[in-house]
């Protein structure tokens, strides 16, 4: 395709076709010469916004794109509804390129009950590898609206699933051939599936009236969710390392390229503050999510890793490790 504005051919053909229409809220939608959405809420409700650009990975990008921005929007307690959605595509890319990246957009979508309320489809020599930017919209009740900074000293702290999950499936998505000259296919195929775990609506859904905050394990890993967390809310930290869950997988894969699963981002992973965290980890394990107590609030100003006698501090979150595998970062 050529740089510019997409033909109204191609645009229909690739992107407007698989949009869709299922949510009574969006009033006006995608379409040729829109340039706005616009959606109803009710008098007691509030809208929760949040972006995402996906840029680390080419492989599902479409689906990732949307899994994230679902992430952000569950993690405020809010159901979303709707997205405006940017692609933008270096010089000379295939239309079925477009179509595929479409495609899955719309069937993550479909997945989820989410209307692709608008958005905006370019060639440009800007980028060289396609960008793709979700902006979610979601909505709450206004007295049921959670946020990260809400966590208060004695409150339990639960992790969800594993750490890496993300970064260990797009490692081994774009490192494939390397790795497969290494470790078993079996094993990098089980590391490229957990992106099937990185949605974490369903849980965040299950337990949003426990909870007090939740937040999802994204760009700096375990350590910097945890940093994020107790900085928003101005308290300390007693996390137990040995109860954060790490598969093997994500091991095997980090040490062969000797980086930190503990900085590695990991959608997929959801951190939950809560007055009883036993009650949290029961409701979610009766739904077959793996769910564990790491640690506790405290009225201190550290964050610390309590590892036996052993005493590290958690630091500023820094670079992922997931650029001194691949370039590029969501």
């Amino acid at each position: 395709m050529k740089i510019g504005k997409l033909p109204e051919s191609v645009l229909k053909r690739c992107v407007l076709k698989k949009t869709n229409n299922v949510r009574d809220e969006v009033i006006v939608g995608a379409a040729i010469g829109e340039d706005c959405a616009a959606v109803q809420l009710e008098p007691d409700e509030v809208m929760v916004m949040s972006t995402d650009p996906i840029t680390g990975t080419v492989k599902d990008i479409g689906e990732l794109a949307v899994h994230i921005t679902a992430n952000d929007i569950a993690c405020s307690g809010a159901e979303i509804f709707g997205i405006m959605l940017t692609i933008l595509l270096p010089d000379k890319t295939l239309e079925e390129e477009l179509s595929l990246i479409m495609s899955d957009v719309y069937d993550a979508c479909n997945a989820l009950n989410i209307q692709i309320v608008g958005g905006h489809t370019e060639v440009t020599k800007v980028v060289n590898s396609p960008l793709v930017s979700v902006t979610g919209v979601g909505k709450v009740k206004k007295d049921k609206l959670l946020s990260t900074g809400s966590v208060k000293p004695g409150m339990d702290i639960v992790m969800t699933k594993a750490i890496a999950l993300e970064g260990t499936s797009i490692i081994a998505k774009e490192k494939e051939s390397e790795l497969l000259t290494h470790f078993p296919e079996q094993m990098i195929d089980k590391a490229k599936s957990f992106d099937k775990e990185i949605l974490i609506t369903k849980e965040a859904m299950l337990i949003k009236d426990m909870a007090v905050s939740l937040h999802d394990v994204t760009e700096g890993g375990i350590y910097g969710a945890l940093w994020e967390m107790a900085e928003a809310s101005g308290v300390g930290l007693d996390i137990e390392l040995k109860k954060i869950n790490v598969r093997q997988e994500s091991i095997e894969i980090c040490e062969y390229y000797k980086i930190n699963p503990y900085k590695l981002i990991s959608s997929g992973c959801l951190l939950i503050a809560a007055e009883d965290g036993n009650k949290i980890v029961n409701t979610l394990k009766d739904n077959d999510i793996e769910a564990v107590v790491i640690g506790k609030a405290t009225d201190s100003n550290d964050r610390r890793l309590l590892n036996g006698d052993d005493v590290r501090f958690i630091e500023t979150p820094g670079k992922d490790e997931l650029y001194k595998v691949i370039g590029g970062r969501e």
